[in-house]
């Protein structure tokens, strides 16, 4: 498993993967219906700390720099 996340892509998963989980958590009065949505951020938050990306294999994308 070879790295396909870059560093700035990792650092936008991380941000959007916060922001989710976050809108996940009930402060006060913001139950919605819709906070189990946010857990969906755990996704992006290990794909980061990984720095694997599946979908990215499956497409053969990378956004990770090429290692000489």
């Amino acid at each position: 498993m070879s790295r396909n996340v870059g560093s700035v892509d990792r650092i936008i998963r991380v941000v959007v993967g916060l922001l989710l989980i976050a809108y996940a958590i009930p402060i006060g009065f913001s139950q919605t219906g819709w906070n189990w949505v946010g857990w969906i951020g755990v996704v992006p938050l290990l794909t980061a700390v990984f720095g694997y990306c599946p979908a990215y294999s499956l497409f053969g994308m990378s956004t990770c720099p090429q290692q000489s």
